[in-house]
């Protein structure tokens, strides 16, 4: 039997390298208004962010379109407006709405957040929490 020479088309570009893209934030301080005890809701305390956010890989950034980044400057002006909008009994709470307003853009799929307290407990440089989210 002899062989037919059969050429195979490929009609999908397959990408050249696996992409992956964060954001990262790191100690990012603000004074804030935090805590379930009387002394937290009177005085600001400092507390820290730390965040990675992961980007759809499918975005590819272009210089001349600040839509096709997740700008870290507009995600820390964010942080900054809800720590100042209200009186937090918890860090959970503020996570969650700091993950509700990042969470608005389609292009971040993932976002690993830790908040601390570094000024509270004494015998510790810092407590606080750490969280991951991931968009399904």
């Amino acid at each position: 039997m002899k062989k037919k020479n059969i050429k195979v088309i490929n009609f999908h570009k397959k990408e050249e390298y696996s992409y992956k893209r964060k954001v990262i934030i790191t100690d990012l301080v603000f004074n804030t208004l935090i805590g379930i005890h009387d002394f937290e809701k009177e005085k600001k305390q400092q507390i820290k962010f730390n965040i990675e956010i992961d980007i759809n890989p499918l975005l590819k950034a272009d210089e001349n379109d600040l839509n096709s980044i997740i700008n870290y400057e507009s995600v820390i002006n964010k942080i900054k407006l809800i720590t100042k909008k209200k009186h937090y009994n918890l860090l959970e709470t503020l996570a969650e709405d700091v993950f509700s307003d990042l969470f608005l853009s389609k292009n971040i799929i993932k976002i690993k957040l830790r908040i601390e307290k570094p000024e509270i407990i004494k015998n510790t440089s810092s407590v606080g929490i750490e969280i991951i989210k991931k968009r399904k």
